[in-house]
Order: C-alpha cells, then sequence, then structure tokens
C-alpha cells in the first residue's frame, strides 16, 4: 500500500518479496536480517544479525532477482577473522568489496564479493578514529567510508583502509548534533544523510560535515518520525527514509518535502511457495488465517498493527537501493525484503 501527497511527483510499485524464516544455521532463508546491499553485478547480500540463541549463525546471506540462493559468509559469532557479533549495516565499495560493521566489536570487517575474509579495522573508544557502536556505513564514489558512530554521537569518515580523515558532530538536538546516529547514505553529489535515531529526524551534510538541512520531527504524520533507522538517496535526488518506530518507509523529495508513505504489500515468497508446496497441512492454515485482522481501538498502533498484518512491513529497519533505483525495504521480524520500483 503507498499513501501519497496530492502535490507529488513520485510513485513506488511493488514487485516482489524474498525471504522466509531460517530456523537453522545456515542455507536459504534468513534469520533477524538487519540491512542489504547489492553489488554491481547484482547480486544481494543480506545481514542476518539473528538472535542470542543461535549466535554462531550471524551471517551474510548472498541471493538475486531471481530468487536464486547464491551461498553465504561471515560465520559468528567472534572476533577473529571473518566472525562478527551483533553487525549492524553493510556496504559495497566500486570493486565489489563488503564492508560490515559490529557494533559489539566496534569495527568493520571486509569481504571480497565471494565471501573471503580481506581485513578489518576500528578500535574501540571515543577518541579521534575511534568507535562506540558502530552502527550504518556508507561509502562514496572515491570509496571513503562513512560510519555513524552511534553511542559517540557522530559521523566518522574513513578511507578504505580505515585511515581516519574527519569526524563531526557531538551529543545533542542542534543542528549538526546526534542523539544515537543509526543509519547513513551518501548521494550522487557526494552529500551526506544521517538517520538521528533518538532525534527523530533525518540530517543533510556536505562531505566535509558541514551541515545543510533537517528534514522531519517526533511524530506519526507526513514527514514526522518515530525512531528513523536507515536513510538511503537515489539518482534523482529522492530520499527515503526507515520510518521504523511507524513501522512504515518514508519518501521525502530532494527539497525534504513529504511525498510518499509505504506500509508494504507483500505477497508470498518463492520461497515460501516452495516450503509451502512441501507442507501442505501448514498452507491449509495460512489459508484459514486472517491475514488483515480488524483490531480493537487500543491495539491500532503501527506496532500491533504491522504485528498482525502479514503483508505490511514489520521492523524495517533498512531501506537500500540499487544502480537501478529499486528500493529494498529489510524487515527485521519478518525475515524478508520487500523490492519496489520507481517510475
Amino acid at each position: 500500500m503507498s499513501t501519497q501527497a496530492a502535490t507529488n511527483s513520485i510513485t513506488l510499485d511493488y514487485l516482489k518479496t524474498i525471504g522466509i524464516v531460517n530456523n537453522g544455521y545456515n542455507g536459504r532463508g534468513f534469520a533477524t536480517p538487519y540491512d542489504l546491499t547489492v553489488g554491481k553485478d547484482g547480486r544481494i547480500f543480506v545481514l542476518n544479525r539473528c538472535d542470542p540463541v543461535r549466535a554462531p549463525a550471524v551471517r551474510v546471506s548472498i541471493c538475486n532477482l531471481d530468487d536464486e540462493f547464491l551461498g553465504e559468509f561471515g560465520y559468528g559469532n567472534g572476533a577473529g577473522d571473518g566472525q562478527m557479533v551483533w553487525p549492524v549495516a553493510l556496504a559495497v565499495d566500486s570493486e565489489d568489496h563488503v564492508y560490515v560493521t559490529d557494533e559489539h566489536n566496534n569495527r568493520v570487517s571486509i569481504y571480497d564479493s565471494s565471501g573471503k575474509f580481506i581485513s578489518k579495522w576500528g578500535t574501540a573508544g571515543s577518541g579521534l578514529s575511534e568507535l562506540s557502536g558502530p552502527a550504518g556505513i556508507a561509502i562514496d564514489r572515491d570509496n571513503n567510508v562513512y560510519i555513524a558512530d552511534q553511542h559517540n554521537h557522530r559521523i566518522q569518515k574513513f578511507t578504505a583502509d580505515g585511515t581516519h580523515l574527519l569526524g563531526w558532530g557531538g551529543f545533542g538536538s542542534s543542528e549538526g548534533q546526534f542523539r544515537l546516529p543509526w543509519g547513513v547514505a551518501v548521494d550522487a553529489k557526494g552529500n551526506v544523510y544521517v538517520a538521528d535515531w533518538q532525534n527523530d529526524r533525518v540530517q543533510k551534510f556536505t562531505d566535509t560535515g558541514q551541515f545543510l538541512a533537517g528534514y522531519g520531527k517526533t511524530g506519526d504524520g507526513e514527514g514526522e518520525f518515530n525512531r528513523p533507522s536507515g536513510v538511503a538517496v537515489d539518482s534523482e535526488g529522492y530520499i527515503y527514509v526507515s520510518d521504523w518506530g511507524n513501522e512504515r518507509i518514508q519518501v521525502l523529495g530532494p527539497d525534504g518535502h513529504f511525498q510518499l508513505l509505504l506500509r508494504g504489500e507483500s505477497t508470498l515468497s518463492k520461497w515460501a511457495e516452495e516450503y509451502f508446496a512441501v507442507n501442505p497441512e501448514e498452507r491449509a492454515e495460512r489459508d484459514k488465517a486472517n491475514l488483515f485482522p480488524e483490531l480493537p481501538e487500543h491495539l491500532r498502533t503501527p506496532y500491533h498493527t504491522s504485528s498482525q498484518t502479514e503483508p505490511y512491513f514489520w521492523g524495517p529497519v533498512a531501506v537500500s537501493l540499487d544502480r537501478e533505483d529499486r528500493i529494498y525495504v529489510t524487515e527485521a521480524n519478518r525475515h524478508r525484503f520487500q523490492v519496489y520500483q520507481k517510475r
């Protein structure tokens, strides 16, 4: 379902859903996915954060838009090379190297596009170049790496090998300050966008940290946010925000004005269809279920509505784009992602 402003100039068409819950330790399916990124060849890298009970299953899954499961890498749980504990986000550089932030190990791990571990960098702390809970990550055209340094309430910029270039921010709610920044993105001009989680807004900066604009405030109306967790910017400058606490995606124009919101309209993925084909008794139970229940008034919160309405986003923690400006919404709570196309 999409809701559009009367003066909007963007329409998003739902394309498909990919995903199914994976309760094991490897193989097809996702386990609490937190983010995804798309490589130059169209392969989709999905970050599985998993849960404490299955911590050794932390990994990156690889699939494509044709619903093919292509493999996985980066098994947790630990601090060794290639391991992860609490991974948050990932991005690819111009060479299709995959960078993964880990807020527990306070570092970035780097893999090649086949999943082979290359290197890692990052040191815990609050000093210059140190990290405390690194979350969102974005890479610009020069392979500079921007990190949302969550608990230090700042953005830091590094070279691909981890050499510190600059940083900006600090705790607060004034322009250029942050309270637990989470998502980060870079547009085609090199401007940096930050999902300022606890301030319920998105901030825009130059690549040197100069404040340019702020968008949004606390609320559930159009252009208002409740704990925004992710941000992405397409080739025309449209801004996509994971409005996590409101269980939706909001789209802003290049000028920051509200354009459109998505609640989600998922259909069964091919993987789910194949599962039900060999488990007909579960398909029969699903067919009897009410996927669009009418909830009592006291339960008509975004969380309760999304948790009970299967096509809707539930836990839309990240929003990502590919080179064709397709939009990918990662749902942590339903172990899937939904794909949309702008027209």
